[in-house]
């Protein structure tokens, strides 16, 4: 199975992520979203199977409760989809993506175990 992590090189949770992926020998990619943007057709595919544009949201991060009240309340794909592009640090991280179709947000020694199952 291919294992492709999104996140931020500089995430905790990302690093932590990684490390125990690392641990079990799980081989992956780790692609920083930040250096490598994300096309709107990836952010649509991962909105769908994540529930939506506001569950992809990391809403406690200092960039969300920075953004002026207008850009916090996108009315169409299309502006959620700019507003991932211009800040992607909002994603939740990481988002791990199978080549089975499966895609997820964070992480957890739980999370992970039932994932690949460890």
């Amino acid at each position: 199975m291919t294992t492709t992590v999104y996140g931020l090189a500089n995430c905790d949770t990302c690093r932590k992520a990684r490390k125990w992926l690392d641990r079990f020998e799980i081989p992956y990619e780790f692609i920083d979203y930040r250096e490598q943007p994300q096309t709107p057709e990836t952010l649509m595919e991962w909105q769908e199977k994540l529930g939506g544009w506001e569950a992809m949201i990391n809403k406690s991060s200092t960039t969300w409760r920075q953004l002026p009240d207008a850009r916090k309340s996108p009315g169409s794909d299309a502006e959620w989809k700019l507003l991932l592009r211009e800040y992607p640090q909002l994603i939740r991280r990481p988002v791990v993506v199978t080549d089975d179709g499966q895609v997820s947000q964070r992480f957890s020694d739980n999370s992970f175990k039932q994932r690949f199952g460890q």
